[in-house]
């Protein structure tokens, strides 16, 4: 008997533990009066509140390379929220998604909202210890976590992948509050030599803590795995890198637990 409750007991754990996975829930919130749609993403398994991560978008919109990197940040423990900086559109050309991003990053009032509008909705989900957030860009999502960050947001740390680094408000002595970590692409044509040291000197100037790392062999958009293709249809220097993405990768994670740790 008590053989057969041991193997009973047993098998509601495993199916208990077969049914705790990631989860994605699309979540419809506001900017204002712009209606917006996200995703939360978390491990149901994770016990208590966690650590949250606002994940923004490349100019293309929300995409699966996108929803893929916050699973990815919910299989490591944090609740990832995808911010829909867009209200909903996606480009799959770069006429149309640079008209998107110049819209946004040309409104810095605006994006300012839009991301704060994400970060208050990830704030307020169960699973999210309100206290310990981060943000993650990608391409035009890298800037405008860095931006949040020359803002003073009340984030814990910052991870920029493959981001444009200009500002027309640079940071300033004792505003920031986030850890900064930038991970370039070092053959990168759209980021010079010349905007990496002027972003250098002001994270310095207003004694910023910060990294940089720069990635040999790298160009834009090197975490997508849909960049390949991409590059090749528009003529332009977009490329995966699948082993510059996993040594990205590994440093964001260190970087990220380092910050959000209690």
């Amino acid at each position: 008997m008590l053989k057969m409750i041991s193997f009973g007991l047993f098998a509601l754990l495993a199916t208990a533990q077969a049914f705790a996975a990631v989860k994605e829930e699309p979540v419809t919130y506001k900017d204002g009066d712009t209606t917006l749609n996200g995703f939360i993403v978390y491990d149901d398994a994770v016990q208590g509140k966690r650590p949250g991560i606002v994940v923004v978008h490349e100019w293309w919109g929300i995409t699966a390379h996108t929803r893929s990197e916050a699973r990815k940040f919910a299989e490591q423990g944090y609740t990832a929220f995808v911010a829909d900086m867009f209200a909903g559109k996606t480009a799959d050309n770069p006429t149309d998604a640079g008209g998107l991003a110049k819209g946004l990053m040309g409104n810095p009032a605006g994006m300012q909202a839009r991301f704060n509008a994400a970060y208050a909705e990830l704030a307020k989900h169960s699973t999210v210890d309100a206290k310990r957030i981060a943000g993650s860009g990608y391409c035009m999502g890298g800037s405008v976590v860095l931006n949040m960050a020359r803002t003073g947001a009340d984030l814990a740390g910052v991870v920029a992948f493959h981001a444009g680094l200009g500002t027309s408000t640079p940071a300033a002595p004792g505003k920031v509050k986030a850890k900064v970590l930038v991970l370039n692409g070092a053959d990168d044509p759209f980021v010079k030599p010349d905007s990496i040291e002027a972003f250098k000197k002001e994270m310095d100037a207003a004694k910023v803590d910060y990294q940089f790392i720069n990635y040999p062999g790298a160009v834009h958009a090197y975490t997508n795995p849909e960049a390949t293709e991409k590059g090749k249809q528009f003529k332009l220097p977009l490329a995966y890198n699948a082993e510059v993405d996993k040594q990205a990768k590994s440093e964001a994670a260190k970087f990220l637990a380092g910050t959000l740790k209690k």
